[in-house]
């Protein structure tokens, strides 16, 4: 078979940046949801986008060439191709984490339940005849302030929908794939399907020996890697040397956890009668720490002090998924309460990275954690749930009366 031949197209750096960035976004939750559900048509899809983000690569290589005539630009410009390197190597391992599908490795089931379950999740549903978001566009439905859950792909019939926009419109058999909290998964399957959510209780046979603990470790190395990404662009976005180095900090203990799981691997090896049942953990914790290294390349151009070209800011703020700041106010209503109490995520569809207190930095704030005045949010979302956010967060106003 001969190799794919790629003629130069000219393509703007910023809209190259953007649809790589995209794209290996995608191709992870994808990934993901192809593993959870079985899904060889979805994992084959995950590795045809691969080939996609290759030819998107070279565009950008040739194009940041072109675009840089003295070494000032040219330094510029290796900050920028060291991201796009680093979006290149999350499409690889998102095309690794599809073939524990194409290839039957084994993944207990205990394992694709809890994934179910992780802090950020993946859902699919089929848009039923009744279903009351049939016929709608996706501006129409605001899934995301409605569910906490937002909208990654449809699939109809044959043909994908990479970039639903708000002007897409659902139709009844497009199978949904969304991502967001967990909470909102049954509002969201209940919205596609028109009845009540009922989880599916699957029946399997247990064979491995503590479990528990490598289930844990792997849902915890995807949380960590997925919040990796998000911080090293938080870092790019805000110039912030301090999340830059939680990313690294955050790579070393995926690394530690990476180890852990091998442990437990070869020590329950010696229980199991067919060890191909243990081949598919190793593969997706291997991937999954791929996912944290990226992530460390994309914050180590802020550590590094390189010169950031001003078309990685743009890249960031316009691609599907975005990244935001926001000061809580002393008056705003969500100071005092916890965000179990607030449900943010799920009201506005925006995931709540991290916070700064101060000099401090809270990561991964649960439902017990208190927001006070003087919070910072790194949040990351739609940009209607950025719209939702703010306004949720926002002072009340009052009418001053005219003398």
């Amino acid at each position: 078979m001969s190799p794919k031949v790629i003629k130069y197209i000219p393509r703007n750096l910023k809209d190259l940046l953007i649809e790589m960035k995209n794209t290996s976004e995608l191709m992870v939750d994808l990934a993901y949801s192809a593993m959870v559900y079985d899904d060889e048509d979805i994992a084959e899809e995950v590795l045809n986008l691969e080939e996609k983000l290759e030819t998107l690569d070279y565009h950008m290589k040739i194009a940041a060439m072109l675009s840089a005539r003295r070494v000032e630009e040219a330094e510029e410009m290796s900050g920028v191709l060291q991201v796009a390197s680093a979006s290149g190597n999350i499409s690889s391992a998102a095309g690794d984490i599809a073939k524990i599908v194409l290839l039957e490795m084994g993944i207990p089931m205990e394992l694709k339940l809890a994934l179910r379950e992780a802090e950020e999740t993946i859902a699919r549903a089929t848009v039923s005849e009744d279903s009351p978001i049939a016929g709608r566009t996706l501006e129409d439905i605001e899934l995301d302030t409605e569910t906490g859950m937002w909208i990654i792909a449809i699939r109809r019939q044959d043909e994908w929908i990479y970039d639903p926009n708000h002007a897409t419109r659902v139709r009844e058999d497009d199978v949904l794939f969304a991502r967001g909290h967990d909470e909102g998964v049954p509002i969201f399957m209940e919205l596609a399907a028109n009845r009540k959510y009922l989880p599916r209780e699957v029946q399997h046979e247990r064979f491995l020996i503590d479990l528990e603990r490598a289930v844990d470790i792997i849902v915890e190395m995807k949380n960590m890697s997925e919040l990796s990404v998000g911080l090293a662009y938080s870092a790019l976005l805000f110039d912030n040397k301090d999340i830059a180095l939680e990313v690294k900090a955050l790579e070393g203990e995926l690394d530690a956890m990476k180890n852990d799981l091998q442990h437990w691997v070869l020590e329950t090896a010696k229980h199991v009668p067919d060890v191909n049942q243990l081949r598919g953990l190793l593969h997706l914790a291997h991937a999954t720490e791929s996912i944290s290294d990226a992530a460390y390349m994309i914050a180590d151009t802020v550590l590094r002090d390189i010169d950031l070209h001003p078309v990685i800011t743009l890249a960031i703020r316009q691609s599907d998924e975005i990244i935001t700041k926001l000061v809580v106010q002393s008056c705003s209503p969500i100071v005092g309460k916890t965000f179990g109490q607030l449900k943010l995520e799920t009201e506005t569809g925006m995931y709540i990275m991290a916070i700064k207190r101060g000099d401090k930095w809270v990561y991964r704030p649960n439902k017990r954690t208190v927001i006070q005045g003087g919070d910072i949010l790194i949040t990351r979302g739609s940009r209607t749930g950025e719209d939702a956010l703010f306004e949720m967060c926002a002072c009340p106003f009052e009418n001053e009366k005219v003398s």
